[in-house]
């Protein structure tokens, strides 16, 4: 222990001493980078639109001016990602029959929203409708909503979120689905692919706000934008040939995770549903908590949808730059931060229809681009670094996912993953946020770099949103790799946290994915230079170190990194 602790400090000491030797950030290039990659002509950089080419090339001529060499295929900048993009035809027919013979007519993109990633004609008609619980599948748990009920050419009605949500500590089973924080198997692709493995026809989310993490006129809003998927593997160029261990397949948000009919079903309009049957929905949440829930038909509901998928191919490009290590080359530590943003779709009230993405996640990739200036104006470090700006993260991680799948750097010779996808509020604070705390030893690192910055560090304040689930860290986590992801926090030193968390709040359900995330020339970008700061400073330690980050005790993907421990001795 005393020769750990030692090693700590000594890592410390130098990673900190690195840190302050390196250039200093500069707001100013976080602001200029956010404000070109957000303007209108970038088009919201929606893979396969118009501002995917404008938006990779951008990126690459800026790590070229940085002093970074290509990282990607062939020695290029680039890293191909194939992917199959699914659009939807207006819905014709979408209705809800209910006991006594009632008929109620939905409008998608009001009432309810729909998509499938089966090319061609979508139908159901006069399906009956089961409801599901929270329709999660956990033997681990002793947990299995599915458990006796035949959907073959159901429709399965599901909540948001997992058991233990509005659950309290003294409700039957709390705990078992991590308390507070939201589990994979609370996420809507996760239950979508839940049910389809039943058997389902489709699959029906009932959405509240709270349960969702975002409100209803955003996913109404998103009822027609494409969807996407990984396909046809093209041939891949690596930059290094040691082979990566497989992991296995695990889907990473609601996009691109079916081919069953799925969608969200407003609350209202669910509610009304159940009443029909006799259930009322409150008391069915409160009875789902239990383990020996069962599954209830709603006798007399059924449900019918048709509509037309179609689909084309498109090859989008991650941007991959790297920083050669001075005496341990073959060693990584990985940058990352999505580039997409939602790109064109439906107009807003306003008539705008570009999701410029200024937050999300113009602000990360500025972020990455500056931790790669700072680096290249320092002393070499250690390992290697490896920076990628990873395309269609919005579309369910597929550019995170594609790399980590196909790697150009082993993954069993990666130290780290450090992921910038903030959703900051662009104010100085005193805090940073860990997000999916309790997994791994780089929050140590996090910790020790915010407290060089003069903060503390903060548990996400919720957990139940399944942050961790939802960014490009987790296409590396499920693999095993060490990986770390953390915004700048509430506490804001203008305000204090009633100001940052009403900022919070005022961006999740006005301007999250909607057109409304633009550039504000008033910003001042010091959350942003805070947070780069301490993702260098989280950078310069593991880089500098011989030390191999692990998962915790306990810890999901503890099982998967152990498997490859012989090649990092």
């Amino acid at each position: 222990m005393k020769q750990l602790t030692g090693f700590l400090s000594l890592s410390l000491a130098t990673s900190l001493a690195i840190a302050q030797a390196l250039a200093p950030i500069s707001k100013q290039r976080l602001r200029e980078d956010v404000r070109v990659l957000s303007a209108d002509e970038f088009q919201g950089r929606g893979p396969g639109q118009a501002g995917d080419a404008k938006t990779v090339e951008y990126l690459a001529k800026q790590f070229a001016a940085a002093g970074l060499q290509p990282g990607g295929s062939d020695g290029s900048w680039f890293q191909e990602v194939p992917l199959r993009v699914f659009e939807r035809q207006p819905a014709v027919g979408i209705t809800l029959k209910t006991r006594g013979g009632g008929a109620r007519s939905l409008t998608a993109g009001k009432d309810i929203t729909l998509s499938s990633h089966n090319t061609g004609h979508n139908q159901v008609i006069d399906a009956p409708i089961v409801f599901i619980g929270y329709g999660i599948k956990a033997p681990d748990k002793g947990w299995d909503n599915f458990a006796g009920v035949d959907l073959h050419g159901k429709v399965a009605l599901v909540l948001a979120n997992d058991p233990d949500f509005e659950a309290t500590p003294d409700s039957p089973a709390y705990g078992k689905f991590d308390g507070k924080a939201m589990v994979y198997g609370g996420r809507f692709g996760a239950k979508v692919a839940a049910a389809q493995a039943a058997g389902a026809a489709a699959v029906l989310v009932i959405h509240e706000d709270a349960a969702a993490s975002y409100p209803w006129r955003q996913v109404a809003n998103g009822d027609r934008i494409a969807s996407m998927e990984i396909t046809s593997t093209p041939t891949q160029a690596t930059a290094t040939t040691a082979a990566t261990p497989a992991a296995p397949a695990n889907p990473a948000n609601g996009a691109g995770v079916s081919s069953a009919i799925s969608g969200w079903l407003q609350w209202q309009v669910a509610s009304e549903l159940l009443a029909s049957a006799g259930f009322d929905l409150q008391q069915l949440k409160i009875e789902a908590r239990k383990p020996e829930f069962h599954w209830r038909n709603l006798d007399g509901a059924f449900f019918s949808a048709e509509f037309t998928m179609s689909s084309h191919d498109i090859v989008s490009r991650n941007v991959v730059a790297r920083l050669p290590g001075g005496k341990r080359p073959e060693e990584f530590v990985l940058y990352g931060a999505h580039w997409d943003a939602n790109g064109k779709g439906a107009p807003d009230e306003s008539g705008d229809d570009i999701r410029n993405g200024a937050v999300d996640n113009a602000t990360g990739t500025a972020e990455l681009l500056e931790v790669a200036r700072t680096f290249s104006r320092g002393r070499r470090p250690d390992r290697t670094l490896i920076f990628i700006a990873y395309a269609a993260e919005e579309k369910g991680l597929l550019g995170s996912e594609y790399y980590a799948g196909h790697p150009l750097y082993p993954l069993e010779h990666t130290a780290a993953v450090i992921n910038l996808d903030p959703h900051v509020m662009l104010g100085k604070a005193r805090d940073i946020e860990l997000v999916g705390a309790g997994r791994t030893d780089l929050e140590d690192a996090l910790a020790r770099a915010a407290a060089a910055e003069g903060m503390r560090l903060e548990i996400e304040p919720h957990p139940e949103a399944g942050w961790y689930f939802r960014s490009d860290h987790y296409s590396f986590a499920k693999r095993g790799v060490p990986s770390l992801s953390f915004r700048v926090g509430r506490d804001l030193f203008v305000g204090g946290l009633a100001a940052g968390t009403a900022r919070s709040e005022d961006y999740n359900v006005n301007r999250y994915h909607q057109p409304k995330d633009e550039f504000d020339p008033k910003w001042t970008f010091e959350g942003t230079a805070q947070e780069t700061a301490v993702a260098v400073r989280i950078g310069a330690e593991i880089a500098n170190s011989s030390h191999w980050p692990a998962w915790k005790p306990g810890a999901e993907f503890l099982g998967i990194r152990a498997g490859s421990d012989n090649q990092r001795r």
